[in-house]
């Protein structure tokens, strides 16, 4: 049981933690059977798992913050932090991907012909498709800023509409991103060249749609009046996160876009 005789959050005995190691688990197994019998299975039923406990878990810390009033300053303050540190490790996350490009790019091996792009490899244009996702992109961070300074002031309409924009533009880059894929002339298999491609701007779009998944959150959570001006920790946990994620581009878009082209 919680104490009350302490200014932190004592968290009861939950399933959601050892439940979703079990989603993520299965969905890590479902992967590696898809890529040696073609069979899907596995991993979908993995995924929905991991969605079904996720929603529950999500669930229960809103209930904790916004209904039992769990989450006070003391708590909030290590729930900052937290999210701080994440948003680093993500960061050396990128690290790894970009010291990938430029250890290959800079000096490229007799493999690949010692030229960059390799031999073969014809790259997308950088004043097209990918300045019109930086566009986006740019633009969702100044929405979800709008959003962000209207509900600091009380204005919930403001805040409705900046939330919605910013999914929107979340959703428009995750299409032309996919369409980008579909015609490409090149794979992840394509060299090192490819598989850098491939994984660094792959992951990235994987976090615009872990963002706009929080921001839709944030949405539903805003039209039940979760929030207010001074008590909005996960709207601004989502908006440090989709900053990230747009800095992160900016740094692709320059790099393996521009540079590397």
């Amino acid at each position: 049981m919680n104490q009350l005789n302490h200014p932190f959050h004592l968290v009861n005995m939950s399933p959601w933690p050892l439940a979703s190691a079990l989603g993520a688990f299965t969905i890590t197994s479902g992967l590696v059977k898809w890529f040696h019998t073609f069979d899907p299975s596995l991993f979908f039923f993995g995924l929905f798992s991991a969605c079904l406990v996720s929603y529950q878990w999500w669930r229960d810390i809103t209930r904790e913050g916004t209904l039992q009033g769990f989450h006070s300053l003391k708590v909030n303050f290590g729930l900052r932090w937290g999210m701080i540190l994440f948003i680093v490790s993500e960061v050396f996350f990128f690290v790894s991907f970009f010291w990938a490009f430029f250890h290959s790019s800079l000096s490229p091996n007799i493999e690949v012909g010692a030229i960059w792009p390799p031999v073969g490899i014809q790259g997308f244009n950088p004043f097209q498709v990918p300045l019109l996702n930086t566009s986006i992109l740019l633009a969702s961070g100044v929405t979800i800023t709008w959003a962000h300074h209207g509900l600091m002031e009380n204005n919930f309409d403001q805040c409705r509409q900046g939330l919605l924009v910013t999914i929107i533009l979340g959703v428009y880059f995750t299409f032309l991103q996919g369409l980008e894929y579909m015609e490409a002339s090149f794979s992840i298999a394509d060299s090192i060249y490819g598989s850098t491609f491939f994984v660094a701007t792959g992951f990235h779009g994987l976090h615009v749609l872990i963002g706009t998944t929080f921001l839709t959150i944030c949405l539903l959570r805003h039209l039940q009046c979760h929030f207010s001006s001074e008590h909005h920790f996960g709207f601004e946990a989502a908006a440090w996160y989709w900053h990230f994620v747009d800095v992160v581009w900016l740094f692709l878009y320059v790099s393996i876009y521009w540079w590397g082209e």
